[in-house]
């Protein structure tokens, strides 16, 4: 699950590794998730930025849940709480090929391969079945990896706030 809309994410701001509040919206999103999931008994995880626990305090209902730095979100280095509109206007050398490509190119970000051994890591440490809330390339590398799908089909993959992506015998669904 990604986390609930934020302030910034409204606004098209690059969040990265800061954080900023839930809107309204976000808070309804993560109620929503919440009863998607009422059901499911499983491991429990978040991503230790503000914007997932918060959604995770929702979504999960006050049972307790672990964090792990692995779920934090790709760190957009020098492009962190810029407007990626501004960001495509004055950079476009930048935003050419795949659709997210661009998280490679950076300045002083982390690169969509140190992601994807995270996100490995944390994949290959689960016991079992888990509900988790992250980011939106987080979640997109988590399921690519739960898929066994090359990185270069990552752009396929849509990311929802407020539904959950669930990833079954390599075959995935979205519930809204």
């Amino acid at each position: 699950m990604r986390h609930g809309q934020t302030e910034w994410n409204r606004a098209g701001r690059l969040q990265g590794l800061r954080d900023s509040a839930l809107t309204a919206r976000g808070l309804a999103q993560a109620g929503r998730q919440a009863r998607l999931i009422a059901d499911i008994g499983a491991a429990r995880y978040s991503s230790p930025q503000g914007r997932a626990v918060r959604t995770a305090e929702i979504v999960f209902g006050g049972m307790s849940f672990a964090t792990d730095h692995r779920l934090r979100e790709i760190d957009v280095g020098e492009f962190t709480g810029h407007l990626l509109e501004d960001l495509q206007r004055q950079r476009p050398e930048l935003f050419t090929g795949a659709p997210i490509d661009w998280y490679d190119r950076t300045p002083g970000g982390e690169h969509l391969e140190q992601l994807s051994a995270r996100c490995h890591g944390f994949l290959a440490d689960l016991p079992g079945p888990a509900l988790i809330v992250t980011h939106g390339i987080t979640l997109r590398m988590l399921r690519i990896h739960a898929l066994g799908w090359p990185l270069s089909r990552i752009g396929e993959l849509t990311v929802e706030q407020g539904a959950v992506h669930v990833i079954r015998n390599a075959a995935q669904e979205v519930w809204r």
